[in-house]
């Protein structure tokens, strides 16, 4: 299976992820597959909250989801992302700083849209200069 391949089909598993999304006040639905050097995907979605400070990103969820299944720090191969935009959808700021400090700096983050456009970057391309303790 070709490296497009392999992307794809992580895409194929965040376009599942999304259709899970809560996204009630903007509608904007975002899902994420999250690959660990097992092979096991961990998926997220956004979910909002009428306060929307506790809203919570597609691809937040699915990191802080595979720690809690017991995945540790570092111990990512790959991360895909799609949301219904005109372009390749891209994280956050706050989903890139917690990318960068659970993540390996060279994993691939996927970005994608609905449509199947798809553009790829590093963690550390994503954030270059990411804070760190």
């Amino acid at each position: 299976m070709s490296l497009e391949e392999r992307y794809r089909q992580l895409i194929d598993h965040a376009l599942r992820a999304r259709e899970r999304a809560y996204a009630p006040y903007s509608g904007f639905r975002v899902g994420c597959a999250l690959l660990d050097l097992t092979g096991t995907i961990h998926y997220g979605c956004n979910v909002e909250n009428a306060a929307y400070g506790p809203t919570n990103c597609a691809e937040r969820t699915a990191l802080f989801r595979a720690v809690a299944d017991g995945v540790a720090p570092g111990q990512f191969a790959a991360l895909a992302v799609v949301g219904d935009t005109p372009q390749p959808i891209t994280p956050c700021g706050v989903c890139r700083q917690v990318m960068a400090e659970l993540c390996p700096p060279d994993m691939p983050v996927i970005m994608a849209n609905v449509r199947g456009q798809f553009a790829v970057a590093t963690v550390s391309e994503l954030l270059p200069g990411a804070f760190r303790l």
